[in-house]
């Protein structure tokens, strides 16, 4: 070979990892190839010295010992060319599109939604809710093997158990794979001879469920809660799927949430703004008595230590802030109109004189 070191063939580190050997490999692979270098004796050459270092360092086993002797008899016995299969993976990245051929055997099942309400109340310290889901679950009768009792699945002769069938053709690029699901078994790698009559040899059947949740405290609304193997189980005992928990807040005419902070609009009369008052204002499980200090304005805000929603991460809670405003009358009693006409005088301040018959027209209304 050019060269020992089996790293500087790729072009990667040391610690590359198993992704970046295959990508430096796809690459070098595509650019040595002999189909796309015809009559050019150094780049087959050079390909197959790539193949084997890829051959080598993909395998953990054969990696370490390299690593660890740096020696060239890791080769011993020469290149021996993958499967078609282990080709197609390195050029197409399998039938998953992503890297590694499609596994045979049951396969996860789908994952599912469920919508849970909340109130304020319950999104700020927490809940724990029976859901109910109507989901795939393993069926009892063959315990979600989907063969009938007493027998059990065989494998399938049409792909070997592979669970896919391979078809190669002849282009003018050179060879063509492709690979498609096993139409016997549908990927499977396995059939059933005599099946369930429950479930058909589905392995499943449909069922409605409770499943608690634990919703912690602090979650916000449009929040999703991924609750691993909760979801529909899969075909013939293969692993649940994922059930999606989304959460819906509803509203409160109390409060408006930001972040972890309340905000409440607390209205106060203009005596209580002039001379001060003590106002009892809510929280969300109580009440708490609130001190305004005379002279107050509209738009003032007071804070409420700790009594806004939990910390979904850390402890302790939020605050809450009362905003003030300041309630003006629209409408006066004769008594009324008249004291307070006495303190504008008494403070030298000049108001609109009364609209004749207007305020006899409001006190018609009462």
């Amino acid at each position: 070979m050019a060269s020992t070191d089996l790293y500087e063939l790729l072009g990667v580190e040391r610690n590359a990892s198993t992704d970046d050997l295959k990508r430096a490999y796809r690459k070098l692979a595509r650019e040595l190839h002999p189909d796309a270098n015809p009559d050019d004796p150094a780049a087959e050459a050079r390909f197959k010295e790539v193949s084997q270092a890829y051959e080598i360092l993909s395998d953990p086993d054969r990696r370490a010992n390299y690593d660890r002797f740096g020696s060239e008899d890791s080769f011993a016995g020469g290149f021996q060319p993958g499967s078609v299969q282990d080709i197609f993976d390195i050029f197409f990245g399998g039938m998953s599109g992503g890297g590694g051929a499609r596994r045979a055997g049951p396969q996860p099942g789908p994952d599912a939604e469920v919508v849970v309400d909340l109130s304020l109340d319950d999104a700020a310290f927490g809940v724990t809710r029976d859901v109910s889901v109507n989901v795939l679950v393993a069926c009892r009768d063959c315990s979600g093997s989907g063969a009938a009792a007493g027998t059990s699945a065989t494998r399938c002769e049409e792909c070997f158990g592979s669970g896919q069938v391979r078809r190669v053709r002849n282009s003018i690029l050179g060879q063509m794979v492709t690979a498609t699901p096993c139409p016997v078994c549908r990927g499977m790698g396995e059939v059933i001879a005599t099946p369930c009559s429950t479930c058909r040899g589905d392995g499943r059947q449909q069922e409605q469920r409770t499943l608690t949740v634990e919703i912690p405290a602090g979650i916000e609304n449009g929040s999703t809660m991924r609750l691993i193997d909760r979801g529909p189980a899969g075909p013939r005992g293969g692993p649940n799927g994922t059930l999606y928990v989304h959460l819906r807040v509803a509203d409160d005419d109390r409060f408006e949430r930001h972040g972890d902070d309340l905000h409440h609009e607390a209205e106060i009369t203009f005596a209580q703004a002039v001379l001060g008052a003590s106002i009892t204002v809510p929280t969300l499980r109580d009440t708490h008595e609130l001190e305004v200090a005379p002279g107050t304005e509209t738009g003032t805000v007071m804070v409420i230590r700790h009594e806004g929603v939990h910390h979904l991460r850390g402890r302790g809670r939020g605050d809450l802030y009362v905003h003030l405003k300041v309630s003006v009358p629209s409408e006066l009693d004769e008594e009324s109109e008249r004291l307070l006409r006495e303190f504008a005088a008494h403070r030298g301040e000049t108001v609109k004189e009364p609209a004749h018959g207007l305020f006899s027209r409001l006190r018609s209304k009462r």
